[in-house]
């Protein structure tokens, strides 16, 4: 991370901040506490945007009382207590940022590259997404960026819509003005039954907390 963001559109920082919500994870390895499973989770997300170059890494708390998932965070690193995607976007907004990315917390080993095309969309569309595809197909949202302050119909729609309601793109399409507003970038996986392991790779670097906490767990399982 740097101390001096690359300028989002209006020559503001770019934050790309984490959500740390109620666990959606129906089911862990056994053997496997939910609760550590969950923080392994949430720090490997969040690693992965701390290590973004030009911008600044945030996390995003609901329900606001969660000194666990504040300790996996950087000295320094912003907090933000807010229960609805609009509320963070506002905060982000407030602490200086002229765009920012929502990242789900279950997604250790998301690829730096995807982040990095959904904020360079913002360059021609006010928001855009990267749309979570599980073991059993298409199913909410992995990241959504955003221009801030929003354009009022985005904000409108996000005080019904989270990253994890399955049709959420469809939903944001609906609401835009015209088409082409909400561009979709490369799709990626997030980590929220046991069935979802299979799609981690050994092989891709990084996601150190979750292969420690499953190590002797088989991924195909």
């Amino acid at each position: 991370m740097t101390d001096a963001p690359d300028p989002a559109p209006g020559g503001q920082p770019r934050f790309a901040a984490v959500l740390s919500l109620p666990a959606r994870q129906t089911d862990v390895p056994p053997g496997i506490d939910p609760g550590e499973f969950r923080l392994a989770l949430l720090e490997d997300t969040y690693e992965v945007v701390a290590g973004l170059e030009l911008v600044t890494s945030a996390l995003v708390l609901d329900p606001p009382d969660q000194p666990d998932a504040e300790a996996v965070t950087w000295p320094g690193t912003p907090i933000v207590r807010e229960s609805t995607l609009a509320g963070a976007f506002a905060a982000l907004h407030a602490l200086g940022a002229g765009a920012a990315a929502l990242v789900a917390p279950d997604a250790p080993d998301l690829p730096p590259l995807l982040l990095g095309k959904l904020f360079r969309a913002l360059g021609s569309a006010p928001s855009a997404a990267c749309q979570a595809d599980g073991a059993t197909g298409p199913d909410g949202l992995v990241a959504l960026a955003a221009r801030l302050p929003l354009p009022e119909w985005l904000d409108t729609a996000l005080q019904g819509v989270d990253l994890d309601t399955p049709d959420a793109l469809a939903r944001l399409r609906a609401a835009a003005p015209r088409p082409g507003l909400v561009p979709q970038g490369p799709a990626w996986h997030r980590l929220r039954t046991t069935a979802d392991l299979r799609l981690l790779d050994p092989g891709l670097e990084g996601w150190e907390n979750t292969r420690a906490l499953l190590e002797g767990h088989p991924l195909n399982s």
